[in-house]
């Protein structure tokens, strides 16, 4: 007749616990280790299982540190995250900014009649100047400048637009925004931004 041997209760449940927690982290320990001890918390219920610290993702179990006690030294894994923001794009410059821009780089330039830069600049010499640097041409003369634009209201003013002042446009500027305008003036003043109030308004043109 065989013998049987009484089962520990004390030891078969530690095996459970044991298991459970090697279940929980929901891997297979494929290379032999060191065992750690395992606690069931609030117990004196203590078991030893190879291998078990070296499970992946054993670090990311709640409370894992409890039942191993040897896993509260070492640092949880660094979670990566799968998702890579897309470069923020730069804003794109305005055509009418790039204007004011050009015109704006020039301003303490002195004035020549006739002059259309880089150096030296009348009125329509600057707009026209201006405009090729963003790759358009214009017709040369104030008056022909306010007269084959798009016109645009006072109310309505964006930056790059032409300004004609004096009856008849005999001068233009480049609207700069926020109600300045940066034009050549006469041959006693260097290329400068004003007021849109500096001069008596004739109308305003867009290209």
């Amino acid at each position: 007749m065989a013998k049987h041997r009484r089962s520990n209760p004390k030891t078969v449940r530690s095996a459970a616990v044991a298991s459970a927690v090697a279940l929980g982290a929901t891997a297979v320990i494929t290379s032999p280790a060191q065992a750690a001890e395992v606690v069931v918390p609030n117990t004196d219920y203590r078991v030893e299982v190879a291998g078990i610290e070296n499970t992946p993702g054993i670090n990311n179990v709640p409370g894992i540190d409890q039942w191993i006690p040897s896993l509260a030294s070492q640092a949880a894994p660094v979670a990566y995250s799968a998702e890579v923001a897309a470069p923020v794009a730069a804003p794109v410059q305005s055509t009418g900014q790039a204007i004011v821009d050009a015109a704006r780089s020039k301003i303490g330039a002195p004035y020549g009649w006739g002059a259309t830069g880089p150096s030296a600049f009348d009125c329509s010499g600057l707009t026209s100047w201006a405009y090729s640097q963003v790759g358009k041409s214009i017709p040369r003369t104030s008056q022909a400048q306010a007269a084959q634009g798009t016109p645009v209201a006072y109310s309505d003013l964006q930056a790059g637009d032409i300004v004609a002042f004096y009856s008849g446009a005999s001068h233009v500027g480049i609207y700069s925004g926020h109600g300045t305008v940066i034009h050549a003036l006469n041959s006693s003043t260097p290329l400068s931004e004003n007021s849109l109030d500096y001069m008596p308004f004739h109308s305003a043109v867009r290209f």
